[in-house]
């Protein structure tokens, strides 16, 4: 069954939503976007680069305009970056235009998953830990706002996750 409302994943970077979200987008047969992937592939720079050149500043701009355009289509499956919600207008147009999940994990879960990523341009201090238990305290009362269901993304199976997330969606995608 091709379903018409968008999914759009967020959360902690980490939490898994690029691996969760493909297999999502196969269990509903859905196209599957990335955020981050497709900023990269419309600007042709790679994320850290973008952060190097312009900061985050110049980022966040590139990220809610690509979110704009993606937000508008039909029937997709979106991962966004972790700081997505950051911006008011990116929590509405989430909230707005689809189904917002989120993915949830724990602190440990986290710093585990990103410990040895070279390509998350804000991990790239001596402590990252601290990093991301900071950003986690701000940043998941703003997922949990947007939020229309919440799901814990502890399992390190995400075939698993993916298949019982599908199955938890089909009464709101009905």
């Amino acid at each position: 069954m091709k379903y018409s409302k968008n999914i759009y994943l967020i959360g902690p970077m980490g939490t898994g939503k690029t691996t969760i979200g493909k297999k999502l987008a196969e269990y509903l047969d859905l196209p599957f976007l990335d955020l981050d992937h497709e900023i990269e592939d419309r600007s042709g720079a790679e994320v850290a680069w973008i952060f190097e050149k312009e900061g985050e500043v110049g980022f966040r701009q590139r990220e809610t305009a690509m979110l704009d355009e993606i937000t508008q289509k039909q029937g997709v499956v979106l991962a966004t970056g972790g700081g997505a919600v950051l911006a008011p207008e990116n929590r509405q147009m989430l909230k707005g235009r689809g189904l917002v999940v989120y993915l949830s994990s724990t602190l440990e879960q986290l710093v585990e998953r990103t410990r040895r990523d070279k390509k998350r341009p804000l991990l790239q201090v001596d402590n990252p830990g601290e990093v991301l238990r900071a950003m986690l305290m701000a940043r998941d009362p703003l997922y949990r706002e947007v939020a229309d269901i919440i799901v814990s993304a502890r399992s390190n199976r995400p075939e698993k996750a993916a298949k019982d997330l599908a199955e938890q969606l089909e009464p709101y995608l009905a």
